[in-house]
C-alpha cells in the first residue's frame, strides 16, 4: 500500500475532468491539483516555453512527494510528455494514449474526429498513437484556440449562445467528415460535453481524454502495487497561480463540493 498523494496539473480548470474522474473511482487516494490560471491557456505556446511551464508545474508537486503525476492537459502531454517521464523517477502520466486506445476501440466506420489546443494538433500526437493502434484509421482534426477561454470565463453550458456558435464553427468540417468517434483532445472540452453532443449527434461517441486518462491510471497503480488501500475518502488539495476565490467558485459548480477552504495561491516562478 502506498498513502503517498497523487499529482495532477493542467493551464487552470479544464483538468478538473480529471480530478473529478479520479475521485470517484479511487475514492480513497488523497489528490493534489495544480491549476496554472495565471498562464492559461497553454495550446498557443511554443514548445519551448511549454517545457519550461511544465517543469515548474511538476517541480511544485514533487514538493508534495507524490507517488506519481498526472498531466491532466492535452498540450502538455502531446509536447512535453517524454521530457517529463525522462526526467522524473515516479510514474508520470498523460492524457494521449488511454484516450487513442478508447477511440480506436469504438470507432466503426474507422474515422474519428479530433479536436484540440494548436500545440496538441500541431504535435500530431493522437494521430500518430492512433495509426499505431488501428492501421488505416483516417483522422479529422482541428484546432480549437477559442474554447478554452470559454470555459475558464465559466461559457460552456447548453443555452449559451456564444459558446454553441463556436463549438458549431470548429465542429462543423469534423462532422461533414463523417466521424462516428470525437475525441476531446483537452481536459477543457468535456466541460462542454453537452454542447457537443448536441451538435455531433447520437451515432457520435465522444471521448472524455480526462476521463479515459483516470482509468488508465488507476490501472498503472494497480499493476505497480502503488494504490492506497486504506478505508475512508482522501483528501483533495488545490492550488493555482492566480486567484484562489475565482478558481474556487468555478471549482465548487463543477466538482459539486466546497473547494474554497481548500485552494492555495502559489507563485509558480518560483519553481
Amino acid at each position: 500500500m502506498d498513502t503517498r498523494p497523487i499529482g495532477v496539473f493542467d493551464s487552470g480548470l479544464g483538468g478538473l475532468t480529471a480530478v473529478r474522474e479520479l475521485a470517484r473511482i479511487m475514492p480513497e487516494e488523497d489528490l493534489v491539483y495544480f491549476g496554472d490560471t495565471g498562464r492559461v491557456p497553454y495550446g498557443g505556446r511554443s514548445r519551448d516555453i511549454l517545457i519550461k511551464y511544465a517543469r515548474q508545474d511538476v517541480a511544485f508537486l514533487r514538493t508534495f512527494n507524490p507517488k506519481a503525476i498526472v498531466i491532466a492537459c492535452g498540450t502538455v502531454s502531446t509536447t512535453a510528455l517524454d521530457v517529463l517521464q525522462e526526467e522524473n523517477d515516479i510514474p508520470v502520466f498523460g492524457v494521449v494514449e488511454s484516450a487513442a486506445r478508447a477511440a480506436a476501440h469504438v470507432t466503426k466506420n474507422d474515422r474519428v474526429g479530433l479536436i484540440g489546443t494548436r500545440a496538441s494538433i500541431r504535435s500530431g500526437a493522437y494521430e500518430r498513437a492512433l495509426s499505431s493502434l488501428r492501421p488505416g484509421v483516417n483522422v479529422t482534426a482541428r484546432a480549437c484556440p477559442l474554447l478554452v477561454p470559454l470555459v475558464e470565463n465559466g461559457r460552456f453550458r447548453p443555452g449559451d449562445s456564444v459558446a454553441e456558435t463556436v463549438a458549431a464553427e470548429y465542429l462543423a468540417p469534423v462532422k461533414a467528415a463523417g466521424v462516428d468517434t470525437l475525441i476531446l483532445g483537452c481536459t477543457h472540452y468535456p466541460l462542454m460535453k453537452s454542447i457537443m453532443g448536441d451538435y455531433m449527434g447520437p451515432d457520435v461517441t465522444l471521448v472524455d481524454v480526462g476521463e479515459q486518462c483516470a482509468r488508465w491510471v488507476k490501472r498503472q497503480l494497480e499493476l505497480d502495487a502503488l494504490r492506497n488501500e486504506r478505508p475512508g475518502a482522501g483528501r483533495h488539495r488545490y492550488f493555482v497561480s492566480d486567484s484562489a476565490e475565482d478558481f474556487a467558485s468555478m471549482a465548487c459548480l463543477f466538482l459539486q463540493e466546497d473547494v474554497a477552504g481548500e485552494v492555495g495561491q502559489v507563485d509558480i516562478t518560483a519553481y
